[in-house]
């Protein structure tokens, strides 16, 4: 059995898929797409069946890629039923989605989500007369706290077992006349689409572009249009939004027959939206959150990295030596244990804390209101509110960032949010922030890069928008309600951002570290040195040995810190390098090319020429801003 859950954003259809799912949750594209969706197999009481999470829409329409692959998933017969998931306490809204599955004559079950919230707004639901006027089941849940959950999927398995199809509600009498009429001229099709016939009349009547375009029948096209002009004369609007309009006063007339409204209650977290979402006071508490947000990673990372450190460099490593006698099979072994070394002792101990603290701030609320509170700076630089979800999604990893710029629209919105969130510091470069800069210097200093960062992304945007000028248009999005995130869920979001680098980069940080030791051992590390010596020690200024670090660091950047560390010999950086030195590496290796797997996302969604410009750009901007370091660091005497 195949149960898909469909909602429209924030609608929490995806917390109640990793309730379900657990780790086990697998990402893909509809085929042929870039539209994402998730998959997971679930044995529930004994019972084994796979759930899809569907990207969130607001309708089935081709104007909207997410919104159009979602319908067509749903539209192959696969799915078994169909779970959908709704805000109670934005019915209205809400039911209209419901209103268009209907129309896909779908097994469906209706979830009343976040029900404490509506409470909480003074909305009352007759649970059992909505789903008498629906003919579905609906039932009752709050996803955050697991509450309904399980009632849900026995309804969910029980509706896909009896097969029981929905059915669509009727609009006003003259536009059901049109329908029926328009519908017997294109049941052909229906039937040779294998689609329901009332769904694919609706959409040609909507002038719904992707069934549009599948038409050869010039003489059906021109009854479309003669029935869209129909529908136009007598409601002197156009179709699609009298169609619109039938949905919204069959959601209105629902509404109210089910809902007795009360007095709401202001809330705390009412009144902590005043003050975080102020035109000022806004922008204070989102600088002192981050401040604090990073300062308890790099107090965190930093109670481990330096015993786990000195353990393997003092103890574990000289012990090795000892006894392992020489040649080259000894020194490959130590390379691998100190890029094991790497893995646990500096990187561990800041991605999962940061990984943690990304996870609470996006479960409690507040990434969504940091992209309103955005808005505004984003179009000073030329691009759309909604570009600051995949710039902060890079700051877990510029994969997701990259690939998180299909929301927009805009085929140059997409490509210059790319190109930015390539220089967004991901986990693997906070890591080296962090474990270096803050760990050796200070956090303000660390906090000074993050600044210099957003300064440098700003300008950078500012540079695109006089080269590529566009109007783009306004933010439009739903900011979520703040909720207590659930420890479990939280905990499975890290375990799932985390288990990329436990199974993909370490393995790479234990083989790079053998590589560069079988350099070592050969000297062959010195030819990579000398070659990028006119930019590591001339320009940069650096040690030359770090010319390596640089190159392994495109396959991860985690390899360049420990890299790093194990060409320089030591885990007291501080003591071969000066903190003008240390800055100077790290403002390079947060700017400078992407890694690999972030240049192949670029090859995949650009193209090679457009990709191979952000190689480019991004290291012309880390050289800069590198020599720039150096310079002010070397006149202060730093």
């Amino acid at each position: 059995m195949i149960i898909a859950f469909a909602g429209q954003q924030n609608s929490g259809k995806s917390t109640i898929f990793n309730q379900l799912a657990g780790y086990r949750a697998i990402t893909s594209n509809f085929p042929g797409k870039t539209v994402q969706y998730s998959k997971s197999q679930v044995n529930y009481h004994g019972n084994v069946f796979d759930i899809v999470d569907l990207p969130g829409t607001y309708s089935l329409t081709s104007c909207d890629l997410a919104e159009l692959e979602s319908g067509i998933y749903l539209l192959k017969g696969e799915v078994d039923v169909v779970i959908n998931v709704i805000d109670a306490s934005l019915l209205i809204r809400s039911l209209e989605l419901t209103k268009q599955l209907q129309e896909l004559e779908v097994p469906l079950v209706l979830c009343l989500n976040f029900m404490d919230d509506a409470r909480r707004k003074g909305i009352e639901i007759n649970i059992k007369k909505l789903s008498g006027l629906l003919e579905v089941p609906v039932v009752p849940t709050i996803a955050v706290k697991g509450i309904g959950v399980h009632e849900l999927i026995e309804e969910a398995c029980k509706i896909g077992e009896q097969k029981k199809l929905s059915k669509s509600l009727p609009f006003s009498k003259d536009v059901e006349k049109v329908i029926e009429d328009f519908a017997e001229k294109v049941s052909f099709l229906a039937n040779e689409w294998k689609i329901p016939k009332r769904f694919l009349t609706i959409k040609l009547l909507e002038g719904d572009d992707y069934f549009i375009s599948k038409i050869e029948d010039k003489k059906i096209l021109a009854e479309m249009v003669n029935a869209q002009k129909i529908l136009e004369e007598s409601h002197g609007r156009p179709s699609d939004v009298v169609i619109s309009s039938e949905r919204h006063a069959l959601a209105i007339n629902i509404f109210e027959e089910v809902v007795t409204s009360g007095k709401p209650n202001v809330t705390f977290r009412d009144k902590l939206d005043k003050v975080l979402m102020h035109k000022y006071l806004g922008y204070l508490f989102l600088a002192l959150i981050l401040y604090i947000f990073f300062n308890v990673v790099f107090l965190f990372g930093a109670m481990i990295e330096g015993p786990m450190m000195n353990f393997f460099a003092e103890t574990v490593i000289p012990a090795v030596r000892m006894h392992s006698g020489s040649g080259l099979a000894p020194y490959l072994f130590i390379g691998a244990i100190q890029g094991f070394a790497g893995g646990i002792g500096i990187v561990l101990p800041f991605i999962i804390p940061f990984f943690i603290g990304l996870a609470i701030m996006e479960d409690v609320g507040y990434l969504p209101r940091i992209a309103f509170l955005m808005d505004a700076f984003l179009h000073r630089i030329g691009l759309h509110g909604k570009s600051i979800l995949p710039l902060i999604l890079g700051y877990g990893c510029s994969v997701p960032a990259v690939m998180g710029t299909r929301i927009l629209e805009s085929d140059r919105d997409r490509y210059i949010t790319a190109v930015l969130a390539t220089m967004v510091p991901c986990a693997a470069r906070n890591a080296i922030i962090l474990g270096l800069v803050a760990f050796f210097i200070s956090p303000t200093a660390a906090m000074g890069i993050y600044i210099l960062n957003i300064v440098v992304i700003a300008l950078s945007g500012m540079l695109f928008l006089r080269i590529m000028p566009e109007i783009t248009p306004g933010l439009i999005f739903e900011v979520p309600r703040y909720q207590i995130p659930s420890v479990n869920i939280i905990l499975k979001k890290t375990w799932l951002r985390t288990k990329d680098f436990i199974f993909v980069a370490w393995p790479l940080l234990i083989g790079g570290s053998i590589v560069l030791s079988l350099l070592e051992y050969y000297e062959m590390d010195m030819v990579v040195n000398q070659t990028l010596y006119p930019l590591t020690s001339v320009l940069l200024g650096l040690p030359m040995i770090v010319g390596i670090t640089l190159i392994f660091g495109i396959l991860r950047k985690e390899l360049a810190m420990v890299m790093l560390i194990q060409a320089l010999g030591t885990s007291h950086v501080l003591d071969v390098m000066s903190r003008t030195q240390i800055i100077t590496f790290v403002v390079f290796v947060t700017f400078y090319v992407p890694c690999i797997a972030t240049i192949a996302v670029l090859m995949q969604e650009f193209g090679k020429k457009r990709a191979g410009f952000v190689l480019i750009f991004t290291t012309i901007i880390a050289t800069v801003m590198a020599v720039l370091i150096r310079i002010a660091g070397e006149i202060c005497g730093y």
